[in-house]
């Protein structure tokens, strides 16, 4: 596929006499413990696809990009730190964000000669095609990018918009309810946000606890191990990513959950059996039996919960930033997922860590995520969960109809799954995929014949 770069546009928050920087040189809110585990994590970076056969050249620069341009101004006047950086001043113990006069969000205008229809389908797709609809977000020692777009037009095919987002700065439920704010001001042409959309900044709820910001950040430190510059933002290296890495959407219909749930109630009636679980543990005990190898291997799995309603005084559901408590289960041996029982057994321990997470006490949130993160370089398989199916991402409609596709990309530096609610039907589930062509030809048949079992 070719890219042409047409346009690198500065949005800016349209001019609201209620501002805060109006008053201010600068707006600056530091990052808190939930925050900082991912100060070092490469951007998550999405990509929606939104078919539109009437969207030639003229209609996408004179109708289209104007539109979403506007929309944009006017709902980043209630997201200011997304125009701004991560910096981390000399005299401060910890990171911020900091959001100054006339700071913006880079929007990158494109054009591609690519099939839509391929990129956007469910089947396997190269990732590097997939990464040229999605922008940079730059970064250095000193600044790191919050939040940056791409708009990559498909002549009379329709457009994508790609995000990418610094994991500091926000959490998938806050960028998912940014997207769609801004899709609700475009269709609905609003001037300003509903208050069900409206983010809450209100982060002295969240009790300053000096020793949990201190031990996250030497918890990140250790994991980068380069120790020239505590101070640095730069990420830690990224994965070196060959021509033959794919990405896959599986589909399990609302059907398929309800049987693979009947499986497990025969063997037990106690255990939680969210639609969640049961996806995760299904895609997992697959990945593990496609993989194969040593059987006494070791196998590690893990995955974040909101937690805003589980702190004392609770968040705001609308509260921006992160706010999430990690859940894992390390160091099991590849067998206990292979046998016969290995889907039942994934649900079981999915199932305890679900309800676990009720009872876990946010003191330990540091030594929580510095336990999952050491197994992630010393298991052969280390299972993450990347988006939700409560995130509502298809409701994203900015007037040409909701996306027919939308792609977790970011889920290639990892191991990850990504998840999310099925567009068309009410309790199914996409799952993304982000493998080498022939390890996802050796995964595939057991995820579908699996499901025939």
């Amino acid at each position: 596929m070719t890219l042409r770069i047409i346009e690198t546009a500065r949005v800016t928050p349209a001019v609201d006499s209620d501002s805060v920087l109006n008053s201010a040189n600068s707006l600056t809110i530091p990052l808190t413990f939930f925050d900082l585990p991912w100060l070092l994590f490469h951007p998550v970076k999405r990509v929606f696809f939104y078919k539109l056969t009437e969207s030639t050249r003229e209609h996408f620069n004179s109708i289209i990009v104007p539109k979403l341009k506007l929309s944009l101004s006017l709902v980043l006047r209630n997201y200011l730190p997304l125009t701004g950086c991560v910096t981390w001043n000399p005299n401060e113990p910890k990171p911020s964000i900091v959001v100054t006069q006339n700071d913006a969000v880079l929007v990158t205008i494109a054009e591609t000669n690519a099939d839509f229809s391929h990129l956007s389908g469910y089947g396997q797709r190269p990732v590097s095609e997939l990464h040229a609809l999605l922008p940079k977000l730059p970064v250095s020692d000193d600044s790191a990018t919050a939040f940056s777009i791409q708009i990559t037009l498909f002549p009379n095919q329709g457009f994508t918009i790609g995000v990418a987002a610094h994991h500091a700065v926000l959490d998938g439920k806050t960028s998912s309810m940014f997207i769609k704010t801004w899709a609700c001001i475009c269709k609905q042409q609003l001037q300003n946000i509903p208050e069900t959309l409206t983010p809450s900044y209100d982060r002295p709820l969240i009790k300053d606890m000096i020793e949990l910001d201190e031990n996250m950040i030497e918890m990140v430190r250790s994991l980068k191990g380069d120790k020239t510059n505590i101070r640095s933002l730069t990420p830690f290296p990224a994965r070196e990513l060959g021509d033959d890495v794919v990405l896959a959407t599986l589909v399990l219909s609302r059907d398929d959950i309800k049987r693979l749930r009947e499986r497990v109630k025969s063997v037990s009636l106690t255990l939680h059996l969210s639609t969640f679980v049961i996806a995760y543990a299904y895609t997992w005990t697959c990945f593990v039996k496609a993989r194969g190898g040593n059987r006494e291997r070791s196998v590690s799995l893990l995955f974040v919960g909101d937690f805003r309603e589980r702190l004392d005084p609770k968040l705001p559901v609308n509260y921006f930033g992160n706010c999430v408590f990690p859940a894992g289960c390390y160091n099991r041996k590849a067998v206990e997922f292979m046998e016969e029982k290995g889907f039942v057994t994934a649900v079981e321990i999915i199932s305890d860590l679900v309800k676990g997470l009720s009872s876990r006490k946010v003191e330990t949130i540091a030594e929580s995520f510095a336990e999952g993160f050491s197994f992630a370089s010393r298991s052969t398989q280390f299972g993450t969960i990347a988006g939700s199916t409560r995130f509502g991402i298809y409701e994203s409609d900015f007037g040409w109809g909701r996306p027919v596709k939308v792609d977790i990309v970011s889920i290639d530096q990892g191991e990850a799954i990504s998840m999310a609610e099925r567009r068309d039907e009410s309790g199914g589930v996409e799952i993304g995929m982000c493998l080498k062509k022939s390890e996802m030809d050796m995964f595939l048949p057991f995820f579908n014949n699996d499901l025939q079992s």
